[in-house]
């Protein structure tokens, strides 16, 4: 792997097996082969992470969903994840590296204080919250799944952002409130608290009005899985 996209090509080239229902198997060893300093030197940009992490995390929950058969929130802890000859969990993808080791449960705002040097690492230098429009955990109320490369990732997580929001927020002027889904609420540290979400939503859906009492939707756990752009 000679330039700086291969190892992020890869990542693309293994989601695009799982949505094929292609063998996954020579491509897993691959980027399980590579090395650390492979991983660290061609991954150097939040930008390269994104791309890679994002696709890495959306592949292997199918193949952990689907091949393995691993269910329910187990499923987000096992280090089944092998990437450069490290075991990585999905919330180690998700909470550790695309979101600078944030504790999970702290909806955005505190980071986790037992977190590994090497998470640090590889973790992106500044959270980018559109991620949460990217990734897929199998559920009804998840995001769909769609491919991120290195070259459009800025105009493709504006796309997530913009189609998720405006399906799962409803504005109800009669009430003067606003409806959105529930992932805005346990992250709302990513968005800049909540000033960061109306601010978000505001110039999404183009509201004017900021006097809005804002609501989430109940989440939908219904498994709903293969459910690509």
């Amino acid at each position: 792997m000679s330039n700086s996209n291969s190892i992020v090509g890869l990542s693309g080239t293994l989601l695009l097996h799982v949505k094929l229902n292609k063998d996954t198997k020579s491509l897993e060893q691959d980027l399980g082969n590579l090395s650390l300093k492979d991983l660290q030197s061609q991954l150097t940009t939040d930008q390269t992470k994104q791309t890679f992490w994002i696709n890495i995390y959306n592949a292997y929950f199918q193949i952990l969903a689907t091949q393995n058969q691993t269910q329910g929130k187990h499923i987000f802890k096992i280090k089944s994840v092998n990437i450069a000859h490290t075991q990585f969990s999905l919330d180690d993808i998700e909470h550790g590296i695309l979101r600078k080791y944030r504790w999970k449960k702290s909806l955005g705002y505190i980071q986790n204080p037992f977190v590994s040097a090497l998470i640090k690492a590889l973790a992106v230098q500044t959270i980018d919250f559109r991620i949460h429009f990217a990734l897929n955990c199998g559920a009804k109320s998840c995001p769909p799944i769609a491919f991120y490369t290195l070259d459009k990732l800025d105009e493709q997580l504006d796309n997530a952002m913009y189609s998720f929001l405006s399906s799962e927020t409803s504005i109800h002027r009669n009430t003067n409130t606003v409806q959105t889904s529930k992932l805005l609420f346990w992250f709302q540290g990513d968005f800049g608290g909540l000033k960061g979400v109306r601010r978000m939503l505001n110039k999404v859906l183009q509201i004017e009005n900021n006097t809005y009492t804002l609501k989430y939707n109940a989440y939908s756990w219904e498994p709903h899985l293969e459910n690509f752009v």
